[in-house]
């Protein structure tokens, strides 16, 4: 794939793609077995089922109790670890380089030989629904989470990747098994590594544990959601700030225009520097936290902003945010200004690729979305070839009022927001 990085590339017969990254200065390797499958892809009464395997397959496989899972990786110094996304469910572990043997054969087992044992499915749905509440008690990811069920209604982008109450109170042996049945074949993974490892040994590792794998075809999901551009109030008394989303619908992770974006979130809420930032903390005081971030998908995506301030102060602080929507629509960046975004954007970039754990997860990525790999040489190529003018066309064609959802949570006592507020 590329020899600057020492990357290489091999499909097994099954159709599991591995990729591995050779870093020869480091001691330790880390592995990640990547399903191309999220909370996106699940039904609506099954709602939160990807998380739900993700958290099984730690309590035991044929041949490992969860404790047995435990003791071993902990006896290497090793450190496992799963998330679940909207798109993805990553299961990885980073070792020593000469206790990779050890780490993979415990990774693989996870993978492929789950037990689902019905016990340990009641146990882990209750830990499942507390961390449901957990969630619930935080209000910015609450805020969130209202908001993106709106924007996306009746979507499985817009459900919650940990489910909900009913519906993971729902979820049992038979539905689990099938699920990791229909989504946990070759033809629907990438397994990734980057560290001190050769590339040739390591598959023939990696295809001792997965050729016995099933292959086939990733499976086929749901088109791209419509935008919905609701405004929701919701009264929550017990908080003490309005916590506030608002948001348009965003380019997909592939679209030519995905670095002309990134620079606009950067411009408008990401970062210290940033124009909401420096207006609504730092010269108006209102807020603590206030921030834009982009979140883009397979074939769509959203650029969001979250702030929190008090009851009485909300509406000034949505018209501050489309304020500086309006601006950025209305009036060409500074150079100074798309020059700072630029580097903030790289050494964001750069820095992230400093461990083998985000090397190995960008390989997965790269390869997930893309289909071929992008050096860090092409990258900041392609961001330092945006310009002010195209950044301003992204504001105009992103920025549309009748495109703007918000989401307003909290101690309301009396705050109204309709459509003719919302101007840029």
């Amino acid at each position: 794939m590329s020899a600057e990085r020492n990357l290489r590339r091999t499909e097994l017969p099954n159709g599991l793609i591995v990729l591995t990254e050779r870093m020869e200065h480091l001691r330790s390797v880390a592995m990640g077995v990547w399903i191309k499958s999220g909370s996106r892809c699940e039904a609506p009464e099954m709602n939160g089922i990807s998380h739900f395997v993700e958290h099984m397959v730690f309590k035991g496989t044929r041949s490992r109790s969860a404790q047995r899972i435990a003791r071993e990786m902990d006896s290497i110094g090793g450190n496992l670890d799963a998330f679940t996304g909207k798109e993805t469910i990553c299961f990885n572990v980073k070792s020593l380089a000469n206790h990779v043997p050890v780490a993979l054969d415990v990774l693989a087992d996870l993978v492929l030989n789950p037990v689902f044992a019905s016990p340990d499915i009641e146990r882990e749905r209750g830990v499942i629904l507390e961390e449901i509440k957990i969630d619930e008690d935080n209000p910015d990811y609450l805020v969130s989470e209202l908001f993106t069920q709106s924007f996306w209604k009746d979507h499985p982008l817009g459900k919650p990747i940990l489910g909900t109450t009913k519906t993971v109170a729902r979820l049992d042996q038979p539905a689990l098994q099938a699920y990791h049945g229909e989504r946990f074949h070759a033809g629907n993974m990438v397994f990734s590594a980057a560290g001190s490892l050769e590339h040739d040994p390591f598959v023939e590792w990696v295809a001792e544990k997965f050729a016995g794998m099933a292959g086939g075809e990733a499976p086929v999901e749901l088109p791209a959601p419509l935008a919905n551009t609701r405004i929701i109030l919701r009264n929550k008394k017990a908080l003490e700030q309005v916590q506030i989303c608002l948001g348009v619908p965003a380019p997909p992770v592939t679209d030519d225009n995905r670095y002309v974006t990134l620079l606009l979130n950067t411009v408008l809420g990401g970062g210290m520097s940033s124009r909401l930032f420096q207006t609504i903390r730092e010269e108006r005081g209102m807020a603590y936290s206030i921030y834009s971030e982009l979140n883009p998908y397979r074939d769509t995506g959203i650029l969001w902003v979250y702030a929190g301030t008090s009851a009485g102060k909300a509406l000034e602080a949505v018209d501050l945010i489309l304020a500086e929507l309006r601006k950025l629509k209305q009036e060409r960046i500074p150079e100074e200004e798309l020059t700072r975004a630029k580097d903030q954007v790289k050494g964001n970039i750069l820095m992230g690729l400093e461990s083998s754990s985000s090397r190995m997860a960008n390989l997965a990525r790269q390869e997930i979305y893309f289909h071929r790999f992008f050096s860090e040489e092409e990258v900041i190529a392609c961001i330092d070839e945006v310009s002010a003018d195209q950044v301003q066309a992204m504001a105009q064609q992103l920025f549309n009022p009748a495109r703007i959802a918000v989401t307003l949570l909290g101690r309301l006592d009396g705050v109204k927001l309709g459509r003719a507020r919302i101007v840029c």
